[in-house]
């Protein structure tokens, strides 16, 4: 019975491609990090939500998907903001309601929600809008400002409440675009 020998030469040539190999997937997975961090950094925020103003589209503690890229503000986007005279150290999350130069007004009697005299769709909300907070309608929103609502409206601080009012577009640190947690709550925010 006669054995092959190792060739020295072939184990070491086998050995340098191996460590090549290795540093090659060192290098992507380094690289696969880098891009990660500056999306994350940069381009895309994880949010958690904190109360139910906001059922029963997202629940409390739901994580979403924020960003800020290219995006300007319009109705029935859901927003996370920062309002200062409300509490400097939260993120809100609310839906836009209405945009600059549109006129929003509430009929609390029948809890309908109307932009520029016309009742709008709001199959997202949980109920029908009868807290008045410190509304006084028909208002117009000024320019490079939005009218945000929680879809929760009875149990939303919101654009109604005088110490959120208005939302100026600059304090918008993006919109939500998914649900990453919990799984089963995984999806697209609409």
């Amino acid at each position: 019975m006669s054995r092959k020998k190792n060739n020295p030469e072939e184990e070491l040539s086998g050995g340098i491609k191996s460590r090549k190999e290795i540093y090659e997937w060192i290098q992507c997975l380094i690289t696969a990090l880098i891009i990660c961090v500056v999306l994350f950094v940069f381009f895309i925020r994880v949010i958690d939500v904190a109360g139910t103003s906001m059922n029963p589209t997202l629940q409390n503690g739901d994580k979403m998907l924020v960003s800020n890229i290219f995006y300007k503000p319009k109705a029935g986007d859901v927003v996370v903001f920062k309002k200062d005279s409300y509490d400097p150290n939260k993120a809100l999350v609310k839906r836009v309601i209405a945009t600059e130069g549109q006129e929003i007004n509430i009929d609390f009697d029948n809890g309908i929600v109307y932009i520029d005299g016309e009742p709008i769709e709001e199959d997202y909300i949980a109920e029908l809008t009868k807290t008045k907070l410190d509304f006084i309608g028909p208002k117009e929103v000024p320019e490079g400002c939005v009218f945000v609502m929680g879809d929760n409206r009875n149990m939303s601080t919101d654009s109604r409440k005088a110490e959120i009012g208005m939302v100026d577009s600059r304090l918008i640190l993006g919109r939500a675009y998914a649900v990453i947690f919990p799984l089963s709550e995984m999806g697209w925010i609409r």
